[in-house]
């Protein structure tokens, strides 16, 4: 079974960034046609999905990865905010994360130390907060 299905998707594009937002997408509508009884929404929602299968069994592989890189560029903004809070929020289990009260630097110090003496490595003045 497994190889037929490696059989047929030879040379076809497959999925990507954008097929999975075009079904996620296409859920989200579903359910919510769904609760409000709306054929418009059951429309433009199975139109997402069979939209993402296209894309998804595609031999035009060029096409549909110009497709992607657009959709990369125009959510670049959305997805580095996501990742930096990510970030923020695990670098929070193991460090205090501070703002220089004198240029607002984020200043990230490790939890443990006790009461330290912190240097702004931006503006070079100190002050003192609990690590």
């Amino acid at each position: 079974m497994k190889e037929k299905l490696i059989r047929l998707m030879y040379g076809r594009y497959g999925m990507d960034s954008l097929g999975r937002f075009t079904i996620i997408a296409g859920l989200i509508v579903m359910i919510l046609a769904g609760w409000n009884n709306s054929m418009i929404l059951s429309l433009l929602s199975w139109a997402c999905i069979i939209y993402s299968y296209f894309r998804m069994f595609s031999r035009n592989i060029y096409k549909r990865s110009s497709e992607n890189q657009w959709y990369l560029n125009k959510t670049y903004k959305v997805r580095t905010a996501f990742y930096k809070q990510k970030n923020l929020m695990i670098q929070r289990r193991t460090h205090h994360i501070y703002k220089c009260p004198a240029c607002r630097q984020k200043i990230r110090i490790p939890k443990g130390k006790g009461r330290i003496e912190i240097r702004c490595p931006k503006c070079s003045s100190t002050f003192i907060k609990n690590s």
